[in-house]
């Protein structure tokens, strides 16, 4: 099977869909260092910096007996939960949907895949999901969808994303069943990388020599040392914030004195200053520097590399650009074995 993924930042798709075996021989995102991560980690593909509206037929050969799935994710800030501002159909960015559905007449993919935020299904009344839905219907697809949480296929956090799935050949795609196991944890995630400092370079460095969890194992699957181990700078004033919160709490911990710089600091999202617990999951690995994400036990934010970790990348991955761009990159992401999960369904069926 080949692989062709639209607004393919990072590569967070891909890697999940060539884990399940597909070839992805093409990937296509308008950010320069999404792009260029995507290419250092994908050698085998070809990766264009463009905007969608310029692809065209030319650039994919597909060969008579292979079957073909596109795949990606439209931008979804317009449609996440978070967003109070623009999340209506005055949002220019929730229609880049029809792209997708573009390349779809062009190349006619016997698999279609959407990965969204679940707010797609709520946004305007479920407008934009009816829409794509009845749009590949008319195109000769039979079309599924469903919300999938990773936590349920090894990934260590509560990240819900809907899927939707079409078939040009009428197959009866069945979406994946929950792994049964118990959830992995943020410590069995991260307990084998190195202790950071606020403000911590970006530069290789040793594991801890301890006996990590299979998960740590499989996603260190021989690496040496761990790589994009940077962490912003965080001024004194945010670490003295830090130190108040305990695991799985928030800003609310913050005495109101340490506030002081906010206008109304009671406004606040639950999402800010949010330390890890480390026995439960993680939260959803958005805008984490924006966030203010804590490590679990440390006064600072993430790394790259923890955040990566979360997201259940392998730890070869290698993520390019300015530090702010990188840590993006990583949220923006789906999560690899989430994405495994749906494409070994695809490929079952």
């Amino acid at each position: 099977m080949v692989g062709f993924e639209v607004f393919a930042g990072a590569g967070g798709m891909s890697t999940g869909a060539s884990m399940a075996g597909v070839n992805v021989k093409l990937a296509v995102d308008i950010d320069k260092d999404a792009t260029e991560t995507f290419r250092y980690n994908h050698p085998e593909a070809l990766v264009i910096n463009s905007d969608i509206r310029a692809i065209n037929k030319e650039y994919i050969p597909v060969k008579k007996n292979e079957q073909l799935v596109l795949f990606g994710g439209p931008p979804c800030q317009g449609f996440s939960k978070s967003n109070h501002k623009t999340r209506n159909k005055e949002n220019p960015n929730n229609w880049l949907y029809k792209e997708f559905i573009r390349l779809t007449k062009i190349y006619r993919p016997d698999w279609i895949v959407i990965e969204n935020v679940r707010g797609m299904v709520e946004t305007e009344r479920g407008l934009f999901l009816e829409m794509i839905l009845n749009n590949l219907e008319k195109a000769g697809y039979v079309v599924r969808y469903k919300i999938l949480n990773a936590l349920n296929f090894g990934v260590p956090q509560n990240r819900e994303r809907l899927f939707i799935i079409g078939s040009l050949h009428n197959e009866n795609y069945i979406f994946p069943e929950r792994i049964k196991s118990n959830n992995v944890t943020v410590k069995q995630a991260l307990s084998d990388l190195p202790s950071l400092k606020n403000g911590n370079p970006d530069v290789e460095m040793p594991y801890k020599p301890v006996n990590g969890s299979n998960y740590a194992k499989k996603l260190r699957n021989g690496n040496k040392v761990a790589i994009n181990n940077a962490v912003s700078l965080n001024t004194p004033e945010v670490i003295k914030r830090y130190q108040y919160i305990p695991q799985g709490g928030n800003w609310k911990d913050i005495p109101p004195r340490l506030m002081k710089s906010y206008s109304d600091s009671s406004r606040c999202h639950t999402g800010i200053y949010h330390r890890l617990d480390e026995n439960s999951p993680s939260v959803v690995i958005g805008n984490y520097r924006k966030n203010m994400l804590i490590h679990p036990v440390e006064d600072r934010g993430l790394s790259v590399r923890e955040a990566a970790r979360l997201q259940s990348f392998p730890d070869s991955y290698k993520f390019l650009g300015y530090l702010g761009s990188q840590q993006q990159q990583v949220g923006n992401a789906v999560p690899p074995l989430l994405s495994k999960a749906v494409f070994d369904s695809i490929i079952n069926s």
